[in-house]
């Protein structure tokens, strides 16, 4: 059945000399794969440039309720960037979260509020001119509260460790297991999950804190989602911001 839809790409891998798949939130059926032809000429019908690392695309394609694949017919891009594809932060941002996504996303289901929070938080980086160190940290806690372990903030108290287990604050040092950080820490977990990214510049981090910030979220992810592998864009992204 052919169907329009807009997707959010996450993943490309080639597949043969002629099709790539590519994995991409859709807005319609949540995550799915798509074979995408290879273009052979100008005047493909779809462009290979399209699939960029968070590129948003218009796009119909033949779904089929047997195959895990699905053939894209069709293709545009809804809003090309104007900003990350040619500065080197914003795309660094980009691929870390593309893959991160990639990774952490596994539902097929739709989820209208988690692709309109893709797609806001991902806008909103494109347009923003400075301010946007912290953006894939509040982004990232920001995620959790639709993947389900977002943390209750009411509890937390000056002081508190956090529990990355069971995502909670806690008064007391947790028992039985090492996945927890200390108060100081903690504080900055939660002082950054009470940010929007409106308002995440008047939080100043220097960039051993920040790598430090993003250490801790990646850990609290691995804990939460089984078989979270090392993300081979981490490293990358601790580097860049001073």
């Amino acid at each position: 059945m052919l169907q329009k839809t807009q997707g959010i790409v996450l993943h490309s891998l080639k597949y043969s000399d002629a099709y790539n798949i590519v994995e991409m939130y859709t807005d319609t059926s949540g995550r799915a794969s798509f074979v995408v032809p290879i273009p052979r000429s100008r005047k493909a019908s779809v462009k290979a440039a399209l699939f960029q690392p968070l590129t948003f695309v218009d796009f119909e394609a033949d779904y089929r309720s047997h195959s895990a694949l699905h053939r894209i017919k069709e293709a545009k891009a809804v809003q090309p960037f104007a900003s990350i594809p040619y500065n080197p932060y914003k795309s660094a941002i980009a691929l870390f979260l593309a893959e991160f996504l990639y990774r952490a996303i596994r539902k097929e289901c739709e989820n209208g509020p988690l692709f309109a929070y893709l797609r806001h938080s991902i806008e909103w980086l494109d347009e923003c001119a400075t301010g946007y160190a912290n953006f894939h940290l509040v982004f990232l806690m920001r995620l959790s509260r639709f993947l389900g372990f977002y943390p209750n903030l009411d509890d937390y108290h000056v002081g508190d460790y956090f529990d990355l287990l069971n995502a909670c604050f806690t008064p007391t040092r947790p028992l039985g297991h090492s996945s927890f950080v200390g108060p100081v820490e903690a504080g900055f977990v939660c002082r950054l999950m009470r940010l929007n990214f409106e308002t995440m510049h008047l939080f100043a981090m220097n960039r051993e804190e920040r790598a430090r910030c993003l250490s801790i979220m990646n850990d609290y992810y691995r804990l939460h989602l089984p078989d979270f592998p090392v993300l081979k864009s981490l490293e990358v992204l601790k580097e860049m911001f001073d």
